[in-house]
């Protein structure tokens, strides 16, 4: 079976304490329980949790939608964003299943990225080990006004902002990550097609400003 990896990378700094925090448990909650609905998700999609404060760390690997058990997040620390990038490269390059000459590999990745805030490590180191990697279709999202977007468009062209941090807007941002995540199950597994460009996802609600 193609797997189809999505790997979120959560921003579990000290400024998402709270309301924010909140938000984001609550989004990848609904997120997973959506997507167990979705036959061609539950067939495909396979979920990973990478969050990043002072350190990155994997909360959960690659797994499921049938497996999945959310982790308790807690918000605190700094940004280490290039740590991060530096992990999921790591992951992709060990946990995707590549193409041989004898069998097809996964499908490839889709990242999510989502910060609230500057990066506080060497992001360019991070993004250098990405780039080798450069496997994945990757979104990156700026939750507030705190987030830089030209850090985030130097990681990938798709990058979306949200006017704030709250809970209403980061609820948003996930119902569309849920819905890019079905489309995306459903092209695979039906026309072999992957997802190339930010136009073969649904459009984003009025929330989420496309940063160009």
């Amino acid at each position: 079976m193609r797997r189809l990896p999505v790997y979120l990378l959560l921003d579990t700094s000290g400024s998402m304490n709270g309301e924010p925090i909140e938000a984001v448990k609550n989004g990848v909650q609904v997120m997973i329980s959506t997507l167990r609905q979705n036959p061609q998700a539950i067939e495909t999609a396979f979920i990973s949790i990478i969050t990043f404060d002072s350190a990155a760390q994997q909360l959960i690997p690659l797994t499921e939608l049938a497996s999945f058990q959310m982790v308790d997040l807690k918000a605190s620390g700094t940004t280490a964003l290039g740590d991060a990038l530096t992990l999921l490269s790591n992951r992709i390059n060990n946990e995707v299943e590549k193409t041989t000459l004898d069998k097809k590999g996964d499908w490839k990745p889709i990242v999510f990225i989502m910060t609230d805030g500057v990066p506080t490590d060497d992001w360019k180191v991070g993004l250098n080990a990405f780039k080798q990697c450069k496997t994945a279709f990757t979104i990156a999202c700026g939750a507030g006004s705190g987030a830089d977007v030209n850090v985030l468009k130097a990681i990938t062209d798709n990058v979306i902002s949200l006017d704030s941090a709250d809970s209403h807007s980061i609820s948003k941002f996930f119902q569309w990550v849920t819905a890019s995540i079905g489309v995306s199950s459903t092209k695979v597994e039906e026309s072999g097609a992957e997802v190339t460009v930010l136009k073969d996802l649904p459009p984003p609600p009025s929330e989420l400003n496309l940063v160009v």
